[in-house]
């Protein structure tokens, strides 16, 4: 693995993997049920070690990138129908992946500085970037990427640049906004980012405890949640997706819960907490929603996928 840039990264995540306790403060606070769990570890077919990232296509097929470097695909209730790997992967794993309008499979190929485009069979279709740096079309260590409603990518990196780029739908730079920092506008590790039917674009600000949400042009709209542990407040936020009703998902790898908000920022409660049990987490990194409105959980330590349904 390379060095990950920044002492604040290191920082970040090792008082990350220091909590122990945390998840939603009561059973009153527990708004989901829990329907099934599928994955267990190891690195044969159907199996995950330390899964980090999560998609969910139109079909309900879900997508789960691990730290073999591999993608598997499953049907809603778990079963593994294929996989593949990344070509390259001695200096590190993928830390994201989403799916575009097409219905291609983008995957966040973290420390090759790139975005790998693949056809849902696995097929790889297009590379994008490749060269580490802070110019135009370059990128830092890649997190997610996210297509709005007129073809444009938007592509997420930390490192030492801490920033969103926006290509158009043919590859051209266009802008890029953020920046290393905790003033609004700026990130520590913009780890996944969500687009509503407005091209309203959310980032999940990790190390800031945020989610931010901009317009298509990089200009700051809102600022939700802050640090701690309460409802409406995050710690760790890795992934912010919506659900069927267009309320915010935020999986927390801090506080082991998956958090439902609405577009205010008020909590309308979560589910789980730290541990190994049904219904209990460790370290989530990535929350999707399919079409029957079920919400599928990365547990990553746990090296599973919870599935649940928010009341």
């Amino acid at each position: 693995m390379v060095q990950l840039p920044g002492k604040h990264l290191l920082h970040c995540l090792a008082i990350a993997a220091l909590l122990t306790a945390l998840g939603c403060g009561s059973d009153a606070d527990m708004q989901g049920e829990l329907e099934q769990i599928w994955g267990r570890r190891g690195i044969s077919d159907g199996r995950f070690q330390k899964p980090r990232a999560m998609a969910v296509d139109k079909q309900d097929r879900v997508y789960v990138v691990d730290m073999t470097a591999r993608i598997q695909v499953f049907d809603r209730d778990g079963k593994f129908l294929h996989g593949w790997q990344t070509p390259e992967h001695v200096t590190g794993r993928p830390t994201g992946i989403s799916i575009d309008r097409q219905g291609r499979v983008m995957v966040a190929d973290t420390h090759y500085y790139r975005v790998l485009v693949y056809s849902p069979e696995g097929k790889l279709l297009q590379t994008i970037g490749g060269k580490e740096g802070n110019r135009p079309g370059e990128f830092g260590l890649v997190t997610d990427a996210a297509e709005d409603s007129h073809g444009n990518l938007y592509i997420s990196e930390y490192g030492e640049f801490d920033r969103i780029q926006k290509l158009s739908p043919d590859g051209a730079f266009l802008l890029e906004w953020g920046g290393h920092g905790s003033q609004p506008g700026q990130f520590v590790r913009p780890q996944s980012l969500a687009i509503d039917g407005d091209d309203h674009i959310y980032v999940a600000d990790a190390c800031n405890h945020r989610i931010q949400v901009f317009d298509t042009s990089g200009k700051l709209l809102q600022v939700i949640g802050k640090q701690g542990a309460a409802l409406g407040e995050l710690y760790y936020p890795y992934h912010v997706t919506f659900d069927r009703e267009g309320k915010l998902l935020v999986c927390e790898f801090g506080n082991h819960r998956v958090q439902r908000l609405d577009r205010s920022g008020k909590s309308l409660g979560c589910w789980g907490r730290n541990g190994r049990g049904a219904g209990e987490l460790h370290n989530p990194w990535s929350v999707v929603c399919d079409s029957q409105d079920r919400v599928h959980v990365l547990d990553t330590m746990n090296h599973r996928v919870q599935t649940m349904r928010f009341f």
